[in-house]
């Protein structure tokens, strides 16, 4: 049955009505732990619930209502969803393509799939497939719509997720697949969930519902080759990770560790640096809390996409802010690792769509756990290093442009730390570069070969080691520090970011990803108005003294 968008519109906030009157309790619960398979591996229906939400409405989240409960009617009640706006379609390129309405930002199954356009850009998009050639934004965009009308079809075919472990093989059943009696324990359950649902959520309801799911948990557990108790127990930490969100407290409490900082560098009482410091140090034990939360739910180090490498680098800034305030005795290391970890924290949780928080079994050249650690993670903690004297640099720049006499003791304090930084970053490069060609050796057969994600890492050592020498040699001062730490990190950049998501070429495919390149372009080119500013202001200061 195909609805207008009015009436559509109606369905769809009836919907999160009926759903929202169920009130949550033991029964989310049990059906956010339950296991299930999707893409390469187990994880609760919670983790799987929060991806597809993800993918076909744009957030995590369903407005007021648990992705597991809207995910579950999407499954049991497709008929119902299909005319409700709730597939994202952002792409104005898109939108004309198809005659959609450019304001609206949600439309409907079936007005998508109706469309007489869209089997001709999905053509389009599989010739280009074919022919092997780089998906621009607008592709990217009709790829995406495929992927959410994609979705949304196996869950209301009972193609997907695998809820039983088989027999025999690793491929879970799906509904559709269910032997008759667990297929009889889901329709029981269905029933169940839509029963409390015109019940209002009653006592009765929900305990009827909770008893259901937790039957039905119990047949699929043990069904087959059976669920060990070692991945429950991993599904169970990852329901508590979803619900933690230990990034989130952790970018909070650095949050307020930089103000008291700030507070401290202005007004000078000892309570503010005391707090700045309890703080920051409690925001890195609850980011160290996420990282190993993720190392044992995915069972390798944190650093296989570009999401993981977010996390990562500014963790390793703050370990290298508290090292160098320690040595150097400066407030404004602390202060800048505490921005970077804010910032990196903050982009994290408001770019979902290119920094993807899903948890992805290795690629095949990645597996080598040994390599992983060893190259992946050098590389990426010299990031951290060049991160730390970019920050200084900013605020370096900012101390020449205000009065570089009066705050002198800082500039020469922060242009030794960058010094400092630098060597850090220098060494720690060289080392994952050649440990890089070594596991290139041992999984391609050549120890170097010119791939851009390599090329870029030597371009980035070669700048930053021409900057140290001039320091050795006295041609950059603490100016020429700064300025170079602030203009040199757009190197690591474009091998951390750029490789990845601008050029999407090379051999290091497994880190590729799209969306961004605007507001990256946007800082690097912010950053360099910044330097050319402070630059300018100060030679004319030199110039008329």
């Amino acid at each position: 049955m195909k609805f207008n968008k009015p009436v559509g519109r109606v369905i769809f906030a009836v919907i999160l009505g009926l759903i929202s009157s169920v009130a949550h309790g033991d029964w989310l619960s049990e059906l956010e732990h339950l296991p299930v398979q999707d893409a390469g591996r187990i994880k609760p229906f919670d983790t799987f619930a929060k991806e597809a939400t993800q993918l076909v409405y744009g957030k995590r989240k369903f407005n007021n209502s648990s992705s597991a409960e809207v995910v579950f009617t999407w499954m049991v009640t497709p008929e119902l969803w299909s005319s409700a706006p709730i597939v994202e379609v952002r792409h104005s390129g898109v939108k004309e393509a198809l005659n959609l309405e450019k304001t609206q930002r949600y439309f409907s199954m079936n007005e998508l799939m109706t469309n007489p356009k869209l089997p001709l850009i999905f053509g389009e998009l599989q010739n280009r497939r074919e022919r092997q050639e780089k998906l621009n934004p607008y592709f990217q965009a009709v790829q995406r719509i495929e992927n959410q009308l994609g979705l949304l079809q196996v869950l209301a075919r009972g193609e997907a997720p695998g809820f039983a472990p088989p027999a025999e093989g690793s491929t879970w059943l799906t509904l559709k697949h269910l032997p008759p009696e667990l297929q009889e324990k889901f329709v029981i359950l269905a029933k169940s969930f839509l029963a409390a649902i015109g019940d209002k959520g009653t006592a009765e309801g929900k305990a009827k519902l909770e008893t259901e799911l937790k039957d039905f948990k119990a047949a699929v557990t043990a069904h087959g080759q059976g669920i060990a108790p070692d991945i429950l127990t991993k599904v169970s930490w990852e329901v508590h990770y979803n619900e933690f969100h230990p990034f989130l407290w952790s970018w909070v409490s650095y949050l307020l560790g930089l103000l008291f900082m700030v507070a401290y560098m202005v007004r000078g009482h000892a309570w503010q640096n005391n707090g700045g410091w309890v703080f920051i140090f409690i925001g890195f034990l609850l980011h160290t809390y996420g990282m190993a939360l993720r190392i044992y739910l995915a069972g390798r180090p944190p650093v296989s996409n570009m999401y993981e490498t977010v996390v990562w680098v500014p963790w390793g800034v703050v370990l290298f802010g508290f090292i160098l305030e320690r040595i150097q005795k400066s407030k404004l290391v602390l202060i800048s690792a505490a921005a970077i970890a804010t910032f990196c924290l903050i982009l994290t949780d408001l770019a979902p769509a290119v920094l993807d928080p899903s948890l992805h079994p290795l690629e095949p050249v990645l597996r080598s756990t040994f390599w992983l650690t060893t190259h992946v993670l050098i590389i990426t903690i010299s990031y951290a290093a060049f991160f730390l004297a970019f920050a200084l640099g900013d605020l370096l720049l900012f101390y020449f442009l205000k009065d570089e006499e009066k705050y002198a003791k800082q500039i020469h304090i922060g242009a030794q730390s960058i010094y400092r930084c630098l060597q850090i970053g220098v060494v720690l490069l060289a080392a994952g570069i050649i440990l890089g060609g070594i596991w290139a050796d041992y999984s391609w057969g050549r120890f170097w070969g010119w791939d851009p994600k390599e090329t870029w890492a030597l371009i980035a050592l070669l700048g930053y080691l021409a900057v140290l020498h001039a320091r050795l040699t006295g041609w950059v001062r603490s100016f020429g520090m700064a300025v170079t730490s602030v203009l040199g990190f757009s190197l690591v950049i474009m091998a951390w970011y750029g490789v990845n998501f601008v050029l999407g070429a090379g051999l290091h495919s497994y880190g590729f990803g799209a969306g961004g390149v605007e507001y990256v372009t946007g800082f690097v080119v912010l950053h360099i108005l910044y330097v050319t500013y402070v630059t300018t202001v100060r030679y004319g200061r030199k110039k008329r003294a």
